[in-house]
């Protein structure tokens, strides 16, 4: 099955956050990424117990963001982190997590991540998107050469919608990020269905 990643923005959020979260943790994702990058240390972790709750109370996984210190407290072994942020982490940090994403921007970020030991990357954006508004898409080719320089998991990431997302399934990709679709829509559950049947019908 298509790997399909709900990304958190609570600005973007339509109605109380944690509600959207519970209804996008019971539609069939595959997992979320709690982003939310904005928010103090504290403030995040505030968030993220009640995030992992919703999550684990789904069985859906939960993974946090950036926050390195907050996710080892809070004993959650998923984390998603700038290839930057990576680079510099302690191997004993890096030890503490069973999954370790990454967001790239180049085929080269790509063969680095892969050579030091990521489980997977996020590549964008593919797609125009609101939340890089001006930035000129990277696109559907360089998303295929991406995926075509390493072995592990690449997931497309940016403008990603019911529509467009079997074409960076064509190109390579494991899966598809969605932002602004599962912070917005009415029907979480119907989103994830028109992601997988577009897949399916691919």
């Amino acid at each position: 099955m298509t790997g399909i990643i709900c990304v958190t923005n609570r600005h973007l959020c339509e109605g109380y956050f944690f509600e959207r979260i519970e209804k996008i943790a019971s539609s069939g994702v595959t997992a979320i990424i709690l982003r939310e990058k904005d928010l103090s240390g504290s403030e995040y972790s505030d968030l993220a117990k009640k995030f992992t709750e919703i999550c684990e109370k789904h069985k859906v996984e939960a993974i946090l963001h950036t926050y390195v210190d907050v996710a080892i407290e809070l004993g959650v072994k998923s984390i998603h982190l700038p290839l930057t942020v990576f680079k510099d982490l302690s191997d004993e940090k890096k030890n503490f997590f069973g999954k370790i994403g990454v967001s790239c921007h180049s085929v080269e970020d790509a063969i680095v991540a892969e050579k030091l030991g990521v489980s997977y990357i996020t590549f964008g954006h593919v797609f125009a998107t609101d939340c890089k508004k001006g930035l000129k898409p990277r696109g559907l080719d360089a998303l295929k050469d991406v995926c075509g320089a390493v072995k592990i998991p690449v997931y497309a990431i940016g403008g990603i919608d019911e529509k467009n997302a079997v074409s960076a399934l064509k190109y390579g990709a494991s899966g598809v990020c969605v932002m602004s679709g599962f912070m917005k829509c009415a029907n979480p559950e119907e989103l994830v269905e028109k992601l997988k049947k577009g897949a399916e019908n691919d």
